[in-house]
């Protein structure tokens, strides 16, 4: 393969990530130090190394005792290949840009971070369905207008936190449905960061 038409000198670390990304999503496996000198256009193993030793100080690749690499979290990832236009028709362009783990995109703060399955269709207008699942987040502060996840009156709901003069309550995005005033008690659990659906 030429790697030449594939990859360019002066590689930035980014450069480089994409490059990786692109041959394994080809290949399914890492490439060998002599490939790697022809992707980054360097002529020493020593240039290689220090590149290669940032990328697993930084979780991207890992690297037995032997020296063989393997792919980081990241690199198990979805290629990015551009914007497609949801207005009026445009012509398609390909174009890597980056390769995306939904994991780290979704979940960057991971040990805060959970999953629920939606149910019911009490938010609908805010495009969340019943059967999605959502990803929220603990935070140590909430602010109104976030959707949260919320402990009401010792029920859990997912609803738009809401504040009136000094009261806190909870809004649905449906017109069906009523808005929530805490009988006694309101805690927030998490903050809505992101929604998933698959067709």
């Amino acid at each position: 393969m030429n790697y030449s038409s594939l990859y360019c000198k002066d590689m930035s670390d980014r450069d480089f990530k994409n490059a990786i990304a692109v041959f394994w999503q080809r290949h399914r496996r890492m490439p060998v130090y002599s490939e790697l000198m022809k992707i980054t256009g360097f002529r020493s193993k020593n240039a290689v190394f220090k590149l290669i030793d940032r990328l697993v100080e930084s979780g991207y690749l890992s690297k037995d005792a032997k020296g063989h690499l393997s792919p980081g979290d990241p690199l198990y990832g979805t290629k990015m290949l551009g914007l497609v236009e949801a207005g009026f028709p445009s012509p398609a362009e390909e174009e890597l840009l980056d390769v995306i783990s939904f994991d780290e995109y979704l979940t960057p703060n991971k040990e805060n971070s959970y999953i629920l399955k939606v149910k019911g269709d009490s938010m609908i207008d805010a495009g969340i369905m019943d059967g999605d699942m959502i990803v929220v987040e603990k935070r140590s502060q909430y602010k109104p207008g976030q959707i949260v996840v919320a402990i009401v009156d010792g029920e859990y709901t997912l609803k738009y936190l809401r504040k009136k003069d000094t009261s806190f309550y909870l809004e649905p995005a449906n017109k069906n449905f009523q808005p929530i005033y805490p009988e006694n008690t309101l805690s927030i659990e998490a903050v809505l960061t992101g929604v998933v659906r698959k067709y």
